[in-house]
């Protein structure tokens, strides 16, 4: 009715009323649309009006900060690396040893007949499991000789050792007669002592049998029967640390390198065996702190 009102008015002549109903009618029309914008997802807005709010809501939000604040960035989460799972034996092995344990253990406490057999039963069981794998372990040596520790070292055969000591022997003196063009043995001692009077013999028959000259050097100024006209300590021993006699070392003279090869008495078979070790390729390696590098070393 009121529409049909407004019609037959003329548009020269609206009325105060009417005006205001129009403003009314268009602020209603406004807080709707401005309601309708309010209510729209975040997702709807444009990347310049995210960015703006992104920046004006940091500043306003933490302003005490300034702009040029700097923050570190926060570490990388890295996930937890997955479980391993352990093998199906090692836990079936884990269980029997707990339960060889606690049977045994229950036994000790309570030494009845029932334990005592509970604790007997499980041990005959585990050593069945150890013959068992014993025997497999055998067999799996047998069928690999590269496996078989009587094969690449040392055979425990009677007849085997024989020709196993026989090749070493022939090896070590090969060694020694080698080094003999090149190397000399020091040989520390003192006219006092009993040990260096019956070491000496030996080194010398050792050098008349396998061409190795023997340097003998006399810590107290006096000799020995087997070498009357010894040379005389000049310092090194205390530079070779020398503390005890008899002594022997491997010396080098073109490289002024010197190994010892041991303290007191030693028999012919030691004596090969300690050279062939310690001029082994690598051996300095191996115990670099034991070789020494004394320069102009003489063997006159």
């Amino acid at each position: 009715m009121k529409a049909s009102l407004l019609a037959t008015r003329p548009r020269g002549r609206r009325s105060p009323g009417f005006i205001a109903a129009c403003i009314a009618m268009s602020a209603l029309g406004l807080f709707v649309l401005a309601n309708n914008a309010a209510a729209v997802s975040p997702t709807k807005k444009t990347a310049v009006d995210r960015d703006e709010t992104r920046v004006d809501d940091s500043y306003w939000r933490d302003r005490e900060r300034g702009w040029f604040w700097y923050d570190d960035p926060l570490p990388e989460t890295i996930s937890a690396p997955t479980a391993f799972k352990k093998p199906s034996e090692l836990v079936e092995f884990a269980a029997l040893q707990k339960r060889v344990e606690d049977l045994r253990n229950i036994a000790i406490i309570n030494p009845s007949e029932q334990n005592i057999r509970n604790y007997l039963d499980i041990q005959n069981f585990v050593i069945e499991k150890a013959s068992t794998f014993a025997d497999v372990a055998q067999r799996v040596i047998w069928a690999t000789p590269e496996l078989d520790p009587t094969v690449t070292g040392r055979p425990v055969n009677a007849k085997a050792l024989e020709v196993f000591d026989r090749e070493q022997a022939g090896a070590r003196t090969n060694t020694v007669a080698q080094l003999s063009q090149t190397h000399a043995l020091f040989f520390f001692f003192r006219s006092d002592c009993p040990y260096c009077h019956q070491f000496a013999p030996l080194l010398r028959d050792f050098e008349a049998k396998f061409g190795l000259k023997i340097v003998p050097i006399s810590v107290d100024g006096g000799g020995l029967p087997e070498f009357r006209t010894p040379r005389l300590d000049n310092g090194i021993a205390r530079t070779l640390d020398v503390r005890q006699v008899p002594a022997l070392f491997l010396a080098e003279p073109r490289g002024g390198k010197i190994t010892p090869i041991g303290y007191g008495v030693l028999s012919e078979s030691e004596l090969l065996e300690r050279i062939y070790v310690v001029t082994q390729p690598d051996a300095d390696k191996l115990a670099p702190s034991t070789t020494q590098y004394v320069p102009n070393i003489s063997l006159r």
